[in-house]
């Protein structure tokens, strides 16, 4: 796993800070379901607040472990499913740390101790829980919430499943203060809480028609397919084109200079910082439009994975492409129904050589470590299509063109 610091050192934080508790939904601004930009563009907001951050995710295989945003300060991190980067589950793991206000009512923090009865009192009764013998620990469940208990060793058999009495108090008149709070989403029915019950937590349902991680069907040479509004962009399309299909740009920017074209001996044209050509930026959807600044026409697309350790992390959501060999022809109901391989954000370099064949040495791309801490990536190309690889052999960007 890797940490990443932000801002200040650790160690020198204020008082405990006070979130609004919403069982089920979230906690404070961060919401249950959010994509991983919307809590950081929240942590942006409160720089005073949320003045130390790390973000932890596992370099080699970042699909195999969730992303997490931490606040050591505070007590509670953020775990983001990795494929779909939406917040799943938040854990409050230091509960003296992160005061929360249920109604209004305070819990938590360094002044009020979350004690079995503290938090029975508060939320009301419900069933009993459960008791990890080999954790000793007994977790609480509301719709929603779930509290984690330590139970010391000689009070254990006070807690067999279903024969506990609530609100759960030792013989020696004391009771359990809570170690840990999860808050998840409730509507799948499932329990969620400390070891593999964490597995369980998923982010919730989204919206009908919601076009976030909507599928994009590359056709290579052809033209893009946005499956859930059923839009259909070509090369060649104009920019009137692609704003009647899918609005506004997030943003409009000139384009430099391509270095690459130094390779080519016939180029003869003096170098500029800018060229005439300019991109369309669709940040919301993980996608880059190049238009050619004389005739005004779609000439590239550059589609992103939005992967955390590549310089670009963070500034797109992720495009759910599928990409299909120009070869195939027919509808991409045809394509889609075919047997064929596909190539996705999720398809590692090695898989992409074993569909489409070697296509040799790589060109080095870099933006020096200033702006880049994570090191170069290496660009592969084909015809119509070429690939941005990180280190760890994941797909960073495609870039798509007509030869």
């Amino acid at each position: 796993m890797l940490q990443r610091p932000r801002r200040r050192c650790e160690g020198t934080a204020m008082g405990a800070i006070v979130l609004d508790l919403r069982p089920g939904l979230g906690i404070g601004p961060f919401s249950l379901g959010m994509p991983i930009c919307e809590a950081f563009a929240q942590i942006e907001q409160q720089p005073n607040i949320y003045d130390v951050v790390h973000v932890k995710y596992f370099d080699e295989e970042p699909l195999k472990l969730d992303v997490v945003i931490s606040f050591p300060d505070h007590g509670f991190h953020l775990r983001f499913d990795p494929w779909s980067q939406r917040l799943r589950l938040i854990e409050i793991f230091d509960v003296k740390r992160l005061q929360m206000c249920y109604s209004t009512s305070l819990i938590g923090g360094p002044s009020t101790l979350a004690t079995f009865v503290a938090v029975y009192a508060l939320f009301g009764p419900t069933y009993p829980g459960i008791f990890d013998k080999d954790r000793r620990i007994y977790t609480l469940f509301y719709p929603g919430l779930s509290f984690a208990f330590p139970i010391p060793s000689q009070f254990t058999d006070c807690c067999h499943d279903g024969g506990v009495e609530l609100p759960l108090e030792f013989p020696d008149g004391t009771t359990p203060v809570t170690c840990r709070v999860s808050i998840y989403d409730s509507s799948s029915g499932k329990k969620v809480g400390v070891g593999a019950l964490m597995d369980k937590a998923s982010a919730p349902p989204l919206p009908a028609g919601s076009i976030y991680m909507e599928e994009v069907h590359v056709k290579l040479g052809e033209e893009l397919y946005f499956t859930v509004g059923s839009q259909h962009i070509p090369f060649g399309a104009s920019p009137q084109d692609v704003w009647t299909e899918l609005g506004r740009p997030c943003g409009i920017h000139q384009k430099q200079v391509d270095q690459m074209v130094i390779h080519s001996a016939s180029d003869l044209r003096p170098r500029t910082t800018l060229c005439g050509d300019y991109f369309y930026n669709y940040f919301t959807r993980g996608l880059d439009i190049l238009f050619d600044g004389q005739t005004h026409k779609i000439k590239k697309f550059v589609l992103h994975t939005n992967f955390p350790g590549h310089a670009d992390f963070n500034s797109y959501i992720k495009c759910n492409f599928v990409v299909y060999g120009s070869d195939l022809g027919g509808s991409f109901q045809e394509v889609n129904n075919s047997k064929q391989r596909v190539i996705t954000p999720s398809t590692k370099w090695e898989q992409v050589k074993e569909i489409l064949g070697d296509c040799g040495r790589a060109a080095i791309q870099t933006q020096g470590s200033a702006s880049n801490p994570f090191g170069s990536t290496l660009v592969y190309g084909y015809q119509n299509i070429a690939f941005e690889v990180m280190k760890n052999g994941y797909i960073a960007t495609i870039t798509l063109f007509q030869s």
